[in-house]
């Protein structure tokens, strides 16, 4: 959380001004909000304090992509929610976000996206990394044929990681149950 303040910091980063001005009104009484139009813009008011990132996926000049990367490049751990309007192809398999939102957005969707991050903030990465891959694979199997997953060497890896996932959890959920015996 801010360290000036004691809401949780979102930062809003999109090239659409009208987007970052409604997000800005929907969060601004439960949240510190910032706001930026650009990638750059968006690297800028970026620091330690941000829990929260909201990012346009397609940007002119540095794209959500690039910002995404550096921001996985800092010290400080970020949840990042990536916010496009073209639906997600395989190539999402290789960006590093936390969730994913389509637009147009409302504000119901924009409050449960930034309550399900900081919620996340809580657990270890293993946990968090269930919870992403869970929420990505769910996304592909709403916006994919079935004959396009079939195919995809991508999603089938996904599935497969998803399920080691899946598998490390409950093996983890009984070791700690025998020795609590």
């Amino acid at each position: 959380m801010s360290e000036s303040t004691d809401k949780p910091v979102v930062l809003v980063i999109d090239d659409e001004i009208d987007v970052v001005q409604i997000i800005e009104l929907w969060l601004t009484d439960s949240y510190e909000v910032r706001t930026a139009t650009s990638g750059d813009d968006g690297l800028d008011a970026l620091d330690n304090t941000v829990d929260v990132v909201l990012l346009d996926r397609r940007m002119p000049g540095i794209s959500g992509d690039d910002v995404l990367t550096a921001i996985r490049d800092c010290e400080t751990e970020h949840q990042v929610g990536l916010v496009t309007a073209t639906n997600p192809d395989f190539d999402i398999l290789d960006l590093d976000f936390d969730t994913f939102v389509m637009k147009p957005l409302d504000e119901t969707t924009v409050i449960a996206t930034v309550e399900r991050l900081l919620a996340r903030r809580a657990y270890d990465t293993p946990v968090q990394d269930r919870y992403t891959t869970a929420e990505t694979l769910a996304l592909l199997e709403q916006t994919k044929t079935e004959a396009e997953l079939a195919t995809s060497k991508a999603y089938r890896e996904l599935r497969e990681r998803l399920e080691t996932l899946d598998e490390t959890e409950l093996t983890e959920a009984d070791e700690l149950a025998r020795e609590d015996l």
